[in-house]
């Protein structure tokens, strides 16, 4: 009995894979079509810090493109010349967040726990990237409104969210 299934098995891949090699193109995928990573140059970035809370920065993504994409579902975020990125939360931030033409998504990034902590680090800019294959966009410390440096210590970032109160709550604003 166990041998039959074994041969069976193969037989069954072999003929779907002879149906598929035949099969026109638009037919020989199954399930639902592929999105394509996002291009670089179809995104916009903005980084601001949050009102009333500078040791929180508030980064988005926008799909200039007109067909929907992917970007990783963690922004890259890192922080002047320091080694290292902020750190997702929860943490598994691996996979994808799809993004519509037109669409964007938001992430809050917590630069620093206590900005007296006397182990703090300070940088003159955040480098953000929706990919970590993209070079991203750096945003100095004063175009973020931060004063004149980032104060920057075991910093999390949160999962790309559809909305900036999602990601506020994510970070535990709200």
């Amino acid at each position: 009995m166990r041998l039959r299934a074994a041969i069976a098995v193969p037989a069954v891949s072999a003929a779907t894979a002879a149906l598929l090699l035949t099969a026109p193109q638009s037919q020989a995928v199954t399930g639902p079509p592929h999105t394509a990573r996002c291009a670089e140059q179809a995104l916009t970035m903005r980084a601001k810090a949050v009102a009333g809370d500078p040791a929180v920065v508030r980064v988005d993504v926008t799909n200039r493109g007109a067909r929907a994409c992917v970007v990783d579902r963690v922004p890259t975020v890192t922080f002047g010349n320091l080694d290292g990125a902020a750190l997702p939360t929860p943490a598994g931030g691996t996979g994808s967040y799809r993004l519509a033409p037109g669409a964007t998504a938001y992430a809050d990034v917590r630069t620093i726990g206590d900005p007296a902590d006397p182990e703090a680090r300070r940088v003159d800019s955040v480098t953000v990237a929706a990919q970590s294959a993209h070079w991203g966009r750096t945003f100095s410390a004063g175009r973020l409104g931060t004063g004149k440096r980032v104060l920057v210590w075991e910093p999390v970032t949160t999962w790309w969210q559809p909305t900036a109160a999602a990601a506020d709550r994510a970070i535990g604003l709200s």
